[in-house]
């Protein structure tokens, strides 16, 4: 492989509003005259008052409602709040939970002023992949760190009648900006914190864990993200002690995996996400969970493509010293234990699972044109199959 960092344009437009009692400042970054739709998931905003919080910081600007977007945004729901954006006029989206939430908005902002089939956004099957073009502006108060999509143009939208997870962005899909308040992470419970520990954990290592090209600055970036998760954890997932300092560096660690950052001009895989999202879509197995099983089987199946950064990873992030093969080995172990700390499966088995589930998780990553997957584009459908039986 050529070394170096490859060509790359960045732009991140998102402006962060980060600290306490930040949602207060919104009203500087929406228009007067704005007609503004609020979308929330369930009942947690109301209880921790952002929503609330959010309503009041709006002032004399008129506002209505659209609740009820899921864990994993559906297409069909995201759809009523579009009619409902076109019916009614609104101008300005304002979406106020965690990244389901801001993945939804994104997709309402851009099929709103779509023309055509707001399907045609997506690929892998779906739709014509065609350009997104424009979209509403929208900001967001981010609820539960875990996705980035709050700085970020990217979302993924669930399918319930197609069985699909599909993935689109565009350069006009990221927020104008985003409020990133750490104490309204105090209300989460632990399994959604963990779950987004795990999130960040291994949106880091999609960006990192390929094959080396010479890219300091973005390899050391992802190994001090990866790091702070791993210090952290402990204190970010206590739900009896509540700690400001570890929410907030929680918190903008995760929004730092996947803004862009790490990513420019390196290789990325993303395949650990693609076979965890046909574990949700076949058995509802939260997103989080999916990829605590996948990628340390990923990192077992796959160790000899991605040698030289585990021994880096191994190293670097672990700490670790020896002969490089027993780094590599014990860096894979340290992967595996650091999410059995965090009390989340490793194993199909953790969460009931067996072999007989495999087929149709192959048949479904063939059915979305995922059959070559990974940096190199190498991950075939009989690797994956490994990889699921590894998981095992």
């Amino acid at each position: 492989m050529e070394m170096g960092i490859r060509n790359f344009t960045f732009r991140n437009p998102t402006k962060i509003l980060f600290g306490k009692k930040r949602i207060e400042d919104i009203g500087a970054e929406i228009p007067e005259d704005a007609k503004v739709l609020i979308i929330f998931g369930g009942g947690s905003v109301k209880r921790n008052g952002a929503f609330d919080r959010t309503v009041a910081a709006l002032g004399n600007r008129q506002w209505d409602a659209f609740g009820g977007i899921e864990a994993n945004p559906t297409f069909e729901t995201a759809m009523k709040a579009v009619e409902k954006v076109k019916d009614q006029g609104f101008t300005f989206l304002m979406a106020v939970g965690g990244g389901s939430v801001i993945d939804a908005t994104k997709f309402i902002a851009a099929a709103s002023v779509f023309e055509g089939n707001p399907i045609d956004m997506f690929t892998g099957g779906i739709g014509k992949g065609l350009p997104i073009t424009h979209a509403l502006p929208f900001g967001t108060v981010l609820t539960l760190p875990a996705t980035a999509s709050e700085m970020n143009s990217g979302a993924v939208i669930t399918f319930v009648e197609l069985q699909a997870k599909i993935s689109f962005g565009s350069p006009v899909t990221f927020p104008q900006f985003s409020v990133l308040e750490p104490e309204l992470t105090y209300t989460l419970p632990k399994r959604q914190l963990v779950n987004g520990v795990i999130d960040t954990f291994v949106h880091t290592m999609e960006n990192y864990l390929t094959y080396p090209v010479d890219a300091k600055l973005q390899d050391h970036y992802a190994e001090s993200i990866l790091q702070t998760i791993i210090e952290i954890a402990p204190q970010v997932i206590d739900e009896e002690h509540l700690d400001y300092a570890a929410r907030a560096n929680f918190m903008w660690a995760a929004t730092n995996a996947l803004n862009g950052t790490i990513s420019a001009g390196v290789p990325t895989d993303w395949a650990t996400h693609a076979l965890g999202h046909e574990i949700t879509l076949n058995h509802g197995i939260d997103h989080g969970r999916t990829l605590s099983i996948v990628l340390p089987a990923m990192m077992k199946i796959r160790k000899k493509e991605k040698w030289d950064k585990l021994l880096q990873y191994g190293k670097r992030v672990w700490n670790l010293s020896g002969d490089d093969a027993t780094i590599v080995d014990q860096a894979i172990e340290q992967t595996e234990n650091f999410f059995q700390s965090l009390d989340a499966p490793v194993r199909f088995s953790d969460v009931d699972l067996d072999a007989s589930v495999v087929d149709a998780l192959l048949a479904g990553l063939e059915r979305h044109k995922k059959t070559q997957l990974s940096e190199r584009g190498d991950l075939t459908l009989e690797i994956a199959k490994e990889i699921y039986f590894e998981a095992l």
